[in-house]
């Protein structure tokens, strides 16, 4: 019991951290801004420090807090590991919990998935989807084993690999288009990047209507017609449908896809499983 505690305590003081405040943090907890107080004082108290500075915008870490932080995500993905462990169903000699954004569940997550289940058959499987802040700290919690991620922040005690190379091309439902048209045009936010050479390529684009979802632009502008920049693999299959068509001579922009992992996964696991993801991305394996 005494464990699970002090787990509690450390998973509260990693999302202040994350939140840089104790009341985001006790939305993000779903417990109340007085139990989140309450859970710090306890931890202060059992390190005989005091881990936060608390002001005005939020709070920050004291020397003893960052100190801290190198250790608590080893302790909280530790008790994450154990549990999966204790939990493994008959049959299987263990779980993998795998993960990625809304964006790429389909088809590279739900290919990754279909692989596994027919090529590692002593691994039992459980699958989340989530935004990119919170897959980022599950995995970094120990919650979840793998990720599959756009541009990931780059953390202590996370590996990261590089998947493949995704284009974002400027599709439309106009076949006369020559040029990215204001009018008409949807501005997807695919993130700071994107956002800079967009900007760059288009200093006077001034649109309207935005989205930060992917697949929800993408199915707006098939329903109500317009232009957008779109991943090339989205799109393929409407523009061999004659649904969409490229705007010809725009540039295109780099979006690449990642795994992130912890750095302490276990090998025996997780390597396998990321070999198959490799595979998968590549085009390798056919369904």
């Amino acid at each position: 019991m005494l464990l699970a505690v002090n787990i509690e305590l450390a998973r509260t003081f990693i999302e202040i951290v994350s939140t840089g405040s104790f009341i985001r943090a006790s939305e993000r907890l779903n417990v109340a801004q007085t139990t989140v107080s309450a859970r710090i004082r306890n931890l202060e108290q059992q390190l005989g420090r005091p881990l936060f500075v608390r002001h005005k915008g939020g709070a920050s870490l004291t020397p003893a807090g960052e100190q801290f932080l190198r250790h608590a995500p080893m302790f909280v993905q530790l008790w994450q590991r154990t549990l999966h462990q204790v939990a493994v169903p008959p049959g299987r000699r263990a779980v993998l919990t795998v993960g990625s954004e809304v964006s790429l569940a389909q088809p590279l997550l739900l290919d990754w998935v279909r692989w596994m289940r027919h090529s590692l058959q002593d691994i039992a499987l459980r699958v989340h989807v989530d935004v990119p802040q919170d897959l980022i700290n599950q995995v970094a919690s120990g919650m979840v084993d793998i990720a599959i991620m756009y541009a990931p922040p780059h953390r202590p005690g996370l590996k990261i690999d590089l998947l493949l190379e995704e284009k974002l091309v400027l599709a439309t439902t106009n076949p006369e288009a020559q040029l990215l048209d204001g009018s008409d045009y949807v501005y997807m936010d695919w993130g700071p990047d994107f956002e800079l050479h967009h900007g760059v390529n288009f200093p006077s684009a001034a649109p309207d209507l935005s989205f930060d979802l992917g697949p929800l632009g993408l199915n707006y502008v098939l329903a109500a017609g317009g232009s957008g920049y779109f991943r090339m693999s989205s799109v393929q299959p409407h523009i061999e449908a004659g649904r969409l068509h490229l705007v010809p001579e725009m540039p295109q922009f780099s979006y690449p896809v990642y795994a992130v992992q912890s750095a302490s996964a276990d090998g025996s696991v997780v390597g396998p499983a990321l070999s198959g993801l490799h595979a998968v991305a590549g085009g390798d394996v056919k369904f």
